[in-house]
C-alpha cells in the first residue's frame, strides 16, 4: 500500500523543535550527572524546559550555543549566541 501524503517520506519530515536534556548534554560533552545537576540548579548553558517529569532543550537555542547556522542558513554568532540560547 502506498501513501498519498507527499510529506510522509522520512527525509522530508521536519526536525524536532526540542531534544532531551541527555541528548543536549551529550552534544556538549557533559556527563549525565553534570547535565542533571546543572539543569536542577538552573545553570545549564541553554534554556531547559520542564515538561511534566522530563526535561527538554529547544534545538534552536542549542544550535545558537554551538554556533551552528539555523536551517535557513543564517548564523547568529558571537554575543548573540547566548541570547538566542536563552530565548530557545
Amino acid at each position: 500500500m502506498t501513501s498519498t501524503n507527499p510529506t510522509s517520506h522520512p527525509a522530508q519530515q521536519a526536525a524536532p523543535e526540542v531534544i532531551s536534556l541527555l541528548a543536549a548534554g551529550r552534544l556538549l560533552g557533559l556527563s549525565r550527572s553534570t547535565i542533571y545537576r546543572l539543569a536542577k540548579a538552573g545553570e545549564f548553558p541553554c534554556r531547559v524546559l520542564r515538561i511534566g517529569g522530563r526535561y527538554a532543550v529547544p534545538v534552536r537555542g542549542l544550535r545558537a550555543l554551538l554556533d551552528h547556522p539555523d536551517q535557513d542558513g543564517s548564523n547568529e554568532g558571537g554575543s548573540q549566541s547566548r541570547q538566542a540560547c536563552e530565548k530557545g
